[in-house]
């Protein structure tokens, strides 16, 4: 019962991307129609049409997976490897600096509104 769950979970994530698509192709507006579906989804938790408990485990499935998706765009960077000949040394530090400061800004942003949302149960309480 589980695994179905979780099937019917991620076939409503892929529903709100095939929305998004679709109103990209009536509308035709310049944004990618995943990034519509997932402002649609966005819009559905927000305004409480949609629960987030009906969606959470398909999407920590997806979450879980997701490191897969980015083997093969790495892997398609060694077919230019003579692009990075000269500046291979380069892509150490700018690497780990950009990923630390990504790390830190998500943190800080992350830690804002947990802090907002605690502020905002307290008032309720």
């Amino acid at each position: 019962m589980k695994y179905i769950k979780i099937v019917l979970q991620v076939l409503v994530l892929y529903g709100f991307v095939f929305i998004g698509n679709w109103l990209q192709d009536l509308l035709n507006v310049p944004l990618s129609g995943s990034i519509i579906g997932l402002l649609l989804l966005l819009a559905a938790l927000s305004l409480k049409i949609y629960r987030l408990e009906w969606i959470e485990s398909g999407a920590y499935f997806l979450l879980a997976y997701l490191p897969l998706y980015f083997i093969p765009a790495t892997v398609g960077v060694m077919n230019y490897w003579h692009v990075f000949a000269g500046t291979g040394f380069w892509l150490i530090p700018i690497t780990m600096i950009s990923t630390l400061l990504t790390m830190w800004i998500s943190s800080t942003v992350s830690q804002f509104f947990s802090r907002k949302s605690a502020e905002k149960e307290a008032e309720l309480l």
